[in-house]
């Protein structure tokens, strides 16, 4: 008989809510533990400072734990990404006001990149990686905010429609068309590095 390892309890995400309505510390520390990460990663991809998306992620916690008897159900995962995001443009505007560096751009660091990644590659691959890497994170950049946040939502924290209406306050339809123009924009941007790819080798003899 084949002995195969038991898989992981689902977490009972609306017991642990319900508990920590009822002032349960530890219930909700639980639901951090859950989202610290994705939430952190909504905050920096939008504020590009990992210092910045500490504070508003922790920010975000905290007005969420004094919250909680404002969550009626539905995604907690939706509604607690929304104070995220809330607090992360909270911190966008103090930064405009009191700009210590520039803001010109929202491009991440190369440390905090996680797109295209891969353990072994030649050095020329390494560079056009890094390039397309820096072309698609200048494209999100670019993108407006309600468009850029929704692209975020959906293809790399993967919330689903539904999830991505709950967080932003808008209706399916539109989270649906702000999705496709960035997904669009997005394609563009790929299509041009790959053609301006094509024209460096032709350039360089290699084809």
């Amino acid at each position: 008989m084949k002995i195969t390892p038991e898989a992981p309890k689902p977490v009972d995400e609306e017991r642990l809510v319900a508990a920590a309505q009822r002032g349960d510390v530890n219930a909700f520390n639980q639901l951090v533990l859950i989202y610290q990460q994705m939430a952190y990663n909504v905050a920096y991809r939008i504020l590009s400072n990992p210092d910045a998306a500490m504070d508003a992620t922790q920010d975000a916690f905290l007005r969420g734990f004094q919250g909680l008897s404002r969550f009626r159900g539905g995604s907690f995962r939706a509604w607690i990404l929304r104070i995220v995001t809330n607090c992360s443009y909270d911190q966008l505007r103090y930064k405009q006001r009191r700009p210590s560096s520039s803001i010109d751009d929202l491009v991440e660091e190369e440390e905090h990149s996680t797109l295209l990644q891969s353990d072994e590659e030649e050095p020329e691959d390494l560079v056009e990686r890094h390039e397309l890497n820096r072309a698609l994170q200048e494209a999100m950049a670019s993108l407006p905010e309600d468009q850029r946040l929704t692209l975020i939502l959906s293809d790399v924290e993967g919330l689903n429609y539904q999830e991505i209406a709950e967080t932003t306050l808008v209706s399916l339809g539109t989270v649906k068309s702000r999705l496709s123009r960035a997904r669009a924009k997005m394609r563009e941007c790929i299509l041009a590095h790959r053609e301006l790819g094509v024209v460096r080798r032709r350039l360089s003899g290699e084809s």
